[in-house]
């Protein structure tokens, strides 16, 4: 990777080196067990003209995203999230029957099907073959696509052009930032809005989030990048929102050049946010990898001494970014024996690389472990609550970022594990 993908400048500059992992959705069925698996490195860079954060496009969306094992509808209070988002939409636009509302990229309809309650006129476009059938069959009407400018003027030439163009939890997910974007300009209306939901560069180095750093998420934004990337396509961002998804997400609310206006008093503030952090210069990005090592040390320590001990522990979800924190860190099935997941796509297959077990939740009370690995801490709230039983026989729950904290999960009262403590 020698150019930045949006500038296309040769001014890239290494921040994290996660080595070299399999794709984090390539989960492998049992006869995939003895074959090659490929893997790829995972180094994230910063450009240091437009300070867009990048991995190099190594592993194509078409290889990830035909068929996909993430089906959003899994997560209770994902669905929630997307209620309150379409609610607070339809209010602030005043959409209604005569809208139109095109969202890329989604998934089983988790966020069209409200619109399809209030009677809405939509569109999904999701690539993945096996998820948006699940769409359909749900009564979402969706279509098979990857967005670009193309697929954008059919749907145009076809159903109009879009009030709202919904665009969450896939920016990160195209090295085409230019052809997406131009994408979403082509379905918008001259005088819509186009929202975008991606995760916040700002938390991700806060908070030491590397395990979001997965070969899908081809680039990671603050709100000064995601201005310059949306710019290509003609359209301004004019107000932000900060969320606490994915451990701290900005949703972008943008609009073609020409009936943009000046941006809110809130895009000022996190710009602002940003500029004292330091991500407002390549150097800023730095320093991220010393706090990768103490998270990593802190973990295996824990696990290596509850198996010493004769404790067990065991997982809980097969997230993608689970794989990443279990492939850098070097967790193997000796540390963890199984983790469980809710979503049946995923049970009797392996992890990538780290080839953990992926079980049905009830395992949990059968085996009655004492610690359970949480590894898609961003849902913390809803996991603690659907893992409350744990403590019917003295389990307890662990938390690996942004740091290691034993929960009590009737509690939900974390402490802060010290090695010298355990």
């Amino acid at each position: 990777m020698d150019t930045c993908r949006l500038c296309e400048r040769p001014d890239l500059r290494g921040v994290l080196d996660l080595g070299a992992t399999p794709p984090c959705e390539r989960f492998l069925g049992p006869s995939e067990l003895d074959l090659p698996e490929p893997t790829y490195p995972l180094h994230l860079r910063v450009c240091s003209s437009c300070l867009l954060a990048q991995l190099p496009a190594l592993v194509t969306p078409e290889e990830t995203f035909t068929e996909y094992a993430y089906f959003s509808s899994f997560s209770v209070s994902w669905v929630r999230h997307a209620a309150r988002y379409v609610a607070d939409a339809v209010a602030r636009l005043g959409l209604g029957r005569d809208s139109f509302v095109v969202e890329a990229a989604s998934n089983d309809g988790y966020l069209l099907r409200h619109l399809v309650e209030r009677g809405v006129r939509c569109l999904g476009v999701e690539p993945a073959r096996n998820v948006g059938a699940v769409a359909r069959e749900n009564g979402v009407p969706t279509l098979t696509e990857f967005l670009g400018p193309e697929t954008a003027a059919r749907i145009r030439d076809e159903h109009g052009p879009a009030d709202l163009v919904v665009a969450n939890n896939v920016y990160a997910h195209v090295p085409d930032i230019r052809g997406f974007t131009a994408g979403l300009r082509g379905l918008v209306a001259d005088d819509g809005w186009v929202s975008i939901e991606v995760q916040h560069l700002l938390s991700l180095v806060r908070h030491c989030q590397f395990d979001t750093i997965y070969h899908e998420h081809f680039q990671y934004y603050t709100v000064r990048s995601a201005q310059q990337a949306l710019a290509t396509g003609g359209l301004v961002v004019v107000d932000v929102e900060l969320l606490p998804t994915h451990g701290g997400s900005i949703r972008l609310w943008a609009r073609p050049a020409d009936a943009a206006g000046p941006p809110s008093a809130a895009v000022l503030e996190v710009l602002a946010a940003e500029a004292d952090a330091g991500l407002h210069t390549a150097d800023g990005h730095l320093g991220l990898a010393e706090d990768v090592h103490r998270i990593r040390a802190d973990l295996l320590t824990f696990l290596l001494e509850t198996r010493r001990s004769g404790r067990t522990v065991v997982g809980y979800g097969a997230p993608g970014k689970g794989n990443t924190l279990l492939n850098h860190c070097g967790i193997r099935p000796d540390l963890l024996p199984y983790t469980v997941d809710r979503n049946p796509y995923k049970h009797g297959r392996y992890t990538p690389g780290a080839r953990i077990p992926v079980h049905p939740p009830e395992r949990l009370a059968l085996d009655r472990p004492d610690y359970v690995l949480v590894l898609p801490w961003n849902l913390r709230d809803e996991l603690v609550d659907q893992l409350a039983h744990v403590a019917d026989w003295g389990g307890r729950l662990v938390f690996p970022i942004p740091r290691l904290e034993v929960v009590d999960p009737r509690s939900a009262q974390g402490q802060p594990v010290v090695r010298s403590q355990r």
